[in-house]
């Protein structure tokens, strides 16, 4: 389970982005202020923080310039009101990876925080395997006993999601946000019908799925 650090001062918005990061699987750890949430940074090692521009004791700008020299590579999404002047190139500067500005919909800052963790996965992540299936995520290429096997767009997608996440139950709706993505998105029955593709293509016997596990009334779970 992956570890979000939030840093904002806003009570109200950090326990809001709290239990929605909580609800998609993810841990979180809150801080109010800028030296405690710099101090839990060090201290926690999270996967990912959330930085919100303005805060009180240590700004936004300060937490990243002093993560980066203390040589974290931790990514750092910033949080920034719609009138602060939002300089890109000196949050890249300073480390940042991305920004959000506020206020943003919740499927936008859940693909962002996808989008920068898929980014910063160490290469040694890059080709996953289970049972006679490998999956180069480099070159987006998937085999079966050393013969490709053929995915459209989406059944890659999907697949590589399962395996980023084995041994988990997904809801339909946590599978339709991270592989579909917040601009465009269809129905369940769009994740039901590219499970069915995969476990053809894929599993030993697709009328009696291994891999592809069905969670009655909640979605899936992938087991390796």
């Amino acid at each position: 389970m992956q570890t979000i650090l939030v840093i904002d001062d806003d009570e109200s918005l950090r326990d809001t982005i709290g239990v929605m990061l909580e609800q998609e699987g993810f841990r979180t750890i809150l801080a109010a202020d800028g030296r405690s949430g710099f101090d839990r940074f060090l201290t926690m090692k999270p996967d990912l923080a959330l930085v919100d521009l303005r805060l009180p004791g240590m700004n936004g700008v300060d937490i990243c310039k002093q993560v980066r020299a203390a040589q974290l590579r931790t990514p750092i999404i910033v949080l920034s009101a719609i009138g602060d002047e939002v300089d890109k190139v000196l949050l890249l500067e300073i480390g940042a990876d991305d920004y959000v500005v506020k206020p943003f919909g919740r499927r936008e800052l859940l693909a962002r925080i996808r989008a920068v963790l898929r980014r910063a996965a160490p290469e040694a992540h890059k080709a996953l395997r289970f049972a006679d299936v490998e999956v180069d995520l480099d070159r987006r290429v998937v085999t079966r006993r050393g013969e490709e096997v053929r995915t459209t767009p989406a059944e890659y997608n999907l697949l590589a999601y399962f395996l980023q996440n084995p041994d988990r139950a997904l809801t339909r709706d946590m599978i339709l946000n991270s592989v579909w993505g917040y601009e465009s998105f269809p129905n369940t029955r769009t994740v039901d019908a590219h499970v069915v593709k995969l476990r053809q293509k894929l599993e030993p016997d697709p009328n009696q799925p291994r891999h592809f596990l069905t969670v009655h009334g909640v979605g899936y779970r992938f087991l390796p």
